[in-house]
């Protein structure tokens, strides 16, 4: 289980930056979601995972976090992104094999990281986000769920929480 390490105690309040990425579904400006939910990386059918994954708190379950999302994605009721460091091949990929219905965002850069000071971990010589979820209203944060645990509770705490306000 991942701890609280103070790492977003920053990001209520902040704006979303006029970013452009690419996405699974095309170009995306991150300033047009009202969640972004933000995580390490997705696996890939066949190809084995980082060294010390399975041991690093947190970084298990991106797929079933994405899915629930999914899943979700009709009652949210506002516009939703995921959005990791990885490859916009690996997030085409994958919102393919998932179905979707919303993009998958590709930071491989970590633009919004740099842009937010968004929390990140070392793993097998790669720089990963971790998991983290904004909810914005007109570009703002309002919410921050971080840690996020369990991830495949995630959308479910979002969808809570949207209906509470």
């Amino acid at each position: 289980m991942p701890e609280d390490d103070g790492a977003a105690d920053h990001l209520v309040g902040l704006e979303l930056p006029d970013l452009e990425l690419e996405s699974s579904q095309g170009r995306v400006n991150v300033r047009d979601f009202d969640v972004i939910y933000v995580y390490p990386r997705s696996g890939r059918p066949g190809v084995p995972l980082l060294p010390g994954w399975d041991e690093t708190p947190g970084a298990r379950g991106c797929t079933p976090q994405s899915c629930a999302f999914r899943d979700l994605y009709p009652e949210l009721g506002v516009p939703v992104a995921g959005l990791s460091a990885q490859s916009l091949d690996d997030q085409l990929e994958f919102a393919e094999r998932n179905r979707m219905p919303f993009p998958v965002i590709s930071d491989p850069e970590r633009r919004l990281g740099a842009a937010l000071n968004l929390p990140t971990f070392e793993i097998a010589g790669l720089t990963l986000y971790k998991r983290i979820t904004l909810v914005a209203e007109n570009a703002r944060i309002v919410k921050v769920f971080y840690p996020v645990f369990p991830p495949d509770a995630n959308a479910g705490d979002v969808l809570g929480w949207l209906r509470e306000r």
